[in-house]
């Protein structure tokens, strides 16, 4: 049997991006104001997992400053090359591109203060797994946070009891904040 992809076609992840330069413009601030809450502070390591092109990474980039670093994290080439085109355009030199291959994203275990999952989760077939990846590369006090999507929060919540490796610690009608389960 054929294992389901996360793996969006390239046609689909052209349009995604040709339709968020529509949105980001009539929204200028909206990342921004998002970002503002998620508790993030200069000098962490930031894995921006799902980065798609980078609208988020670049945010993070700045957030962390010149002795943090972002790992932008994606199973999709055209979107780390956007983010690499990025970074060189707006001269970040914190950010590292990194190609997942599955849910494995090869980066080190224990490496992130703070992991993100924004817009993606709903697309995550076997949220086990993927949790079980981001507890692995997260420090044993890092946080996650993570976005329904366009899935319904119950749903979201559900899915994050069921793998058994994060607990909600704080709600918020955009986001969850996670810590990790002994």
């Amino acid at each position: 049997m054929a294992r389901k992809t996360d793996r969006m076609s390239d046609r689909s992840y052209k349009f995604m991006v040709w339709l968020f330069k529509p949105i980001d413009f009539l929204m200028p601030g909206f990342i921004d104001k998002r970002v503002s809450k998620f508790g993030i502070r200069k000098g962490m390591t930031l894995v921006d997992y799902g980065c798609g092109p980078g609208r988020y990474t670049t945010r993070f980039a700045r957030l962390v400053g010149e002795k943090g670093k972002v790992y932008a994290v994606d199973i999709h080439e055209i979107g780390l090359e956007i983010v690499r085109e990025k970074m060189v355009k707006l001269g970040l030199d914190n950010v590292e591109p990194v190609l997942a291959k599955g849910y494995d994203s090869g980066l080190l275990d224990h490496v992130a203060d703070m992991v993100t999952a924004i817009d993606m989760f709903f697309s995550v077939h076997d949220p086990a797994a993927f949790l079980a990846e981001l507890k692995r590369i997260a420090k044993p006090d890092g946080v996650l946070v993570i976005d329904d999507g366009h899935q319904p929060r119950v749903v979201t919540k559900a899915k994050i009891a069921a793998a058994g490796s994060w607990k909600i610690v704080q709600e918020s009608g955009d986001h969850l904040k996670c810590t990790q389960l002994n």
